[in-house]
């Protein structure tokens, strides 16, 4: 049989309460008695459940995370750094994805009903944003990871320099001479997209070289989008001597349609992506990319939501990660 807190209370020769408050470090207790209890639960190995332990001390050490699928190339980085930060710390981490819809929604809702954890982190699932503020609101403490545009800023967030990155891929292409980009853009809805096209096309028009709307094709993220970008502009017979995907899926769709109509890269076109995926530095050639601070972020969100159980208020404007350009062998020979 597991031995509970009344067997360690008898063998103590206390009462449970006396024992719940050993273990929780509560309430004004004579040394001698706390030493006692301390030694009968050595002897006896008794184990306290962490539920129950920290429905005493008011939390969990658990901290929930909602993030839209696994399957997302750059997820684990960013759930990776969130683990190491509150490992760290001694808290545990209940995952959440939306693969499902409504239903893992109502799974979700009712773990938060449940008060299964003490705070949240989002990579924003889409639709879900409003639901989200709303807990928020109601008082669940919340981190948004956010590589879109939070506009509101009711929710404190963590993000990065998408206008800023994807000007830097710009620059990078008109240093080493290429003057007419295809840009394969991710979906309208998003922030990020926006941001990363107003970026990269304002650096080209302050040089003077507005991109014409048939260098802008309307992506999804995907690996199919960027091959399928590639082969409409070639058999459109639209020009261009670079390609700029919002992300790296796109990038290598891209860099595997031009390889296979047979156009040399980087000698005929250059190819830059954004994210800097782990593949990216193993194709053939190996990606230029925007480098998101994943990891970094995730650390990030992360410490701010502990540094909040701790007392510190959330902040009330988006934390900035910079974003940086890599160059690799899709850009530079």
């Amino acid at each position: 049989m597991p031995i509970t807190i009344a067997d360690v209370a008898a063998r103590a020769k206390v009462s449970k309460t006396t024992v719940s408050r050993v273990l929780n470090g509560k309430g004004e207790l004579d040394e001698s008695t706390a030493a006692r209890v301390r030694a009968v639960i050595d002897e006896l190995g008794y184990v306290p459940s962490s539920r129950a332990v920290g429905l005493a001390r008011g939390r969990t050490r658990v901290v929930g995370m909602l993030v839209p699928s696994l399957t997302w190339p750059w997820i684990g980085e960013v759930i990776q750094g969130a683990v190491d930060v509150l490992e760290t710390e001694r808290y545990g981490l209940l995952l959440f994805t939306c693969n499902r819809g409504d239903e893992s929604m109502r799974q979700f809702g009712a773990q938060v009903s449940a008060k299964s954890f003490d705070g949240l982190l989002v990579i924003e699932p889409e639709g879900t944003l409003e639901y989200i503020a709303t807990l928020h609101r109601r008082g669940l403490p919340v981190v948004l990871i956010d590589d879109r545009d939070q506009t509101s800023g009711e929710i404190p967030s963590v993000g990065t320099t998408n206008h800023d990155g994807a000007g830097s891929a710009a620059r990078h292409l008109l240093e080493i001479g290429r003057r007419s980009p295809l840009v394969i853009t991710g979906p309208e809805r998003f922030g990020c997209t926006r941001q990363r096209l107003d970026g990269f096309a304002g650096v080209f028009a302050d040089a003077g070289l507005p991109i014409a709307a048939e260098r802008t094709s309307l992506g999804d993220f995907t690996v199919a989008c960027g091959a399928e970008a590639v082969q409409t502009a070639i058999a459109n017979g639209v020009e261009f001597d670079a390609v700029f995907a919002h992300n790296d899926l796109s990038a290598l769709g891209a860099m595997q349609a031009l390889l296979d109509a047979g156009r040399r890269i980087p000698q005929d076109v250059a190819v830059a992506g954004f994210d800097d995926i782990p593949t990216a530095a193993h194709t053939q050639p190996p990606l230029s990319t925007v480098h998101q601070p994943l990891r970094e972020m995730g650390e990030a969100a992360a410490r701010t939501l502990l540094a909040h159980f701790e007392g510190t208020p959330l902040p009330n404007r988006p934390t900035v990660i910079p974003a940086s350009f890599v160059k690799r062998g899709s850009t530079i020979e």
